[in-house]
């Protein structure tokens, strides 16, 4: 990623000047970690004399498409120069402070607040301080291209885990530009460090696993040696690892009570949290596929980008209509390679493929929009926060899910009737797009929507599928056949043949009556025109005093049926008439499970989709 900030254009003249002399050190310390307090010291070197220092708190992190308020939590803000005499700072806007009269260094000196463990935000504690760049560090306009060097100051027992470069002093770290250093996370606490290597090519990739739990030096074994298969099949699939800047990537994971789950990939690291210890086999895969997801976006999404995402405006939102493939057909993939290295069953992994082929399929939101419009729709869905409410559940379907459905059609339709597969359109995309990437840390070619079609035409050896896939399942709103498609591999996607009544809506009990957190345009509640906030005291005089009562008396009705309803809408009760609308339920398991025959056709087919790629030893590629 390349910083966008209002100053790269404008960075000539006498800013040229001092452009080789700028330099940028950050000090962050915590003498009131239990407060969630950190105190930051950003000294900026070689500004521009007479002219302000205009620094900036980001709105908007690497891997979110949301904005952010990271402002809000920084107070105390004081300024100096060089010299150490007080500067005054002025505020233009609640996003930056203007500092003038300098000597042409300014130091500012401010307390950050955090309290929330994710991959966007900070938290600071007694335990550890959890830190992503842009929440916790200003920046300057003009600054984008300079060194930056960082000291931390940890408590005692704590060490300092990130992909910054290390020096010799285990506290002190540099990144070659403003850019890279907001986009590493940096963990500050008790953390178990377990690495190994991988060789391609002649070139070692050192491989870390920086483990913040509260279990044993036994468990963090086993969750690195499930890390390690997971690199192993990602490397064999693309062909060759992400060219690593440092040669090292780092997996830095906080699995505590007191955390948020998420995960966010960066250039050459992720932050993954969660609260599912990894004390157990079972928590240990759980954890295990935000793992794979966000490695995979060391390829995909970090190197390979979209146009419309890069540069990364730090400023205000970054909106990409090819978030279904960076975002979804990563989720796709994410999952196969836990199944390849052994950690799913083909009946666990058909549970996790039905998840997001099914929603996709039943899901009112594509009448709203196609899975391009639904990417351009993150910066309001990727961790935005609204007061006001949406109709989410009827207009939106997540780019994560509709995009991963689509993978698993295209992987299947390649396979089967175009001698390719999806890796080999994701590698084709890489050698094009990808493998090159500048000295300043960022692709030396982008990608559009026209180049993603383009490319699968010539893997596919045929333009006319390649435009029709993407003019009906991609740019449109159409839904690939997937029973066919399934069915080739082994797996039945399939209706129960009796279809029952469908509500239709997200309903909880409120004392006597029942109420409608949302319904949905396919279901029976939306078409009597119950919605959001009524209550539903009875149908066809029978109370319905809980969501079950409520459930009791539908099971014992049938699709095509008129019911009456006593509901209360904004103060006002009557009854409405309600036409039992029936939706077809689907369920997607393997042909062994529904006791049908595998053929050896299917069998190979399964196999070439879901067996293993990497080689049996592991530690060299």
């Amino acid at each position: 990623m390349r910083l966008a900030l209002l100053s790269i254009a404008t960075v000539a003249a006498t800013g040229a000047l001092h452009a080789q002399a700028r330099r940028v050190e950050y000090e962050i310390s915590f003498p009131n970690a239990a407060q969630h307090e950190a105190r930051v010291t950003a000294t900026f070197v070689g500004v521009p004399p007479g002219t302000p220092l205009r620094v900036r708190m980001s709105r908007a992190s690497p891997g979110r498409y949301a904005i952010t308020q990271f402002a809000k939590n920084v107070y105390d803000v004081t300024a100096a120069d060089g010299r150490g005499r007080r500067l005054e700072i002025t505020r233009p806007d609640p996003h930056g402070w203007d500092v003038a009269g300098h000597n042409g260094t300014v130091r500012m000196t401010y307390t950050v607040w955090g309290d929330r463990a994710d991959g966007t935000y900070l938290q600071i504690d007694a335990s550890h301080a959890h830190l992503n760049m842009p929440a916790t560090f200003v920046w300057a306009r003009g600054f984008d291209a300079a060194p930056v060097r960082l000291t931390v100051r940890p408590r005692d027992g704590w060490r300092v885990v990130t992909q910054l470069v290390p020096t010799r002093d285990s506290t002190i770290f540099t990144a070659p530009n403003v850019t890279y250093f907001l986009d590493s996370p940096t963990e500050v606490g008790p953390v178990t460090i377990r690495s190994w290597q991988t060789t391609h090519a002649g070139r070692p990739s050192t491989w870390r696993l920086a483990v913040h739990h509260l279990g044993t030096e036994a468990q963090v074994d086993s969750f690195a040696e499930m890390a390690q298969r997971i690199v192993a099949e990602q490397i064999a699939s693309w062909g060759e690892p992400p060219r690593l800047d440092y040669g090292v990537y780092t997996f830095i994971a906080d699995y505590l009570p007191w955390v948020n789950g998420d995960a966010m990939e960066h250039r050459n690291s992720t932050f993954l949290t969660g609260r599912t210890p990894i004390a157990e086999r079972a928590g240990r895969v759980t954890q295990l596929g935000s793992l794979s997801h966000e490695l995979f976006h060391a390829w995909n999404g970090e190197r390979l980008r979209a146009r419309s995402l890069e540069p990364f405006d730090f400023e205000r939102e970054n909106m990409s209509g090819e978030l279904w493939f960076a975002e979804g057909f990563t989720s796709y993939f994410d999952d196969l390679f836990i199944r390849r290295a052994g950690y799913y069953t083909d009946d666990e992994y058909a549970r996790s493929l039905a998840g997001n082929i099914i929603a996709t399929i039943e899901s009112p939101a594509r009448t709203h929009g196609s899975a391009v419009e639904m990417s351009r729709l993150a910066p309001f869905f990727d961790g935005g926060s609204h007061l006001d409410p949406t109709n989410r559940q009827n207009a939106f379907l997540s780019y994560y899910t509709w995009g991963s459905a689509i993978g698993v059609a295209l992987d299947l339709a390649l396979r089967a009737e175009h001698g390719a597969t999806l890796e080999d359109f994701m590698r084709a995309m890489w050698r094009e797009y990808g493998r090159r990437q500048t000295a300043a840390l960022a692709p030396a070619r982008t990608y559009t929507l026209r180049d993603l079609r383009s490319t699968l035409g010539r893997v596919a050896r045929d333009t006319a599928f390649a435009n029709d896939f993407f003019r009906r399942y991609i740019e449109g709103r159409d839904v690939p056949d997937y029973g066919r498609l399934l069915d080739r591999a082994g797996f039945r996607l399939a209706a129960d043949s009796v279809v029952t009544p469908y509500l239709g809506g997200s309903l909880a009990d409120d004392s006597t009556a029942v109420f409608v957190n949302w319904s949905i345009e396919n279901g029976s509640l939306y078409g009597a025109g119950i919605v959001n906030g009524d209550r539903i005291h009875a149908i066809d005089g029978q109370a319905t005093p809980s969501v079950n009562a409520l459930d009791s008396i539908i099971g014992q009705r049938r699709v095509g049926d008129l019911v009456r309803v006593d509901v209360t809408q904004r103060a006002q009760r009557r009854v409405v008439s309600m036409t039992l609308r029936g939706q077809p339920r689907l369920r997607l398991v393997t042909y062994e499970s529904a006791g049908l025959p595998l053929t050896d056709e299917i069998r190979a087919f399964r196999h070439a989709w879901l067996g293993s790629r990497a080689p049996s030893e592991r530690g060299t590629q």
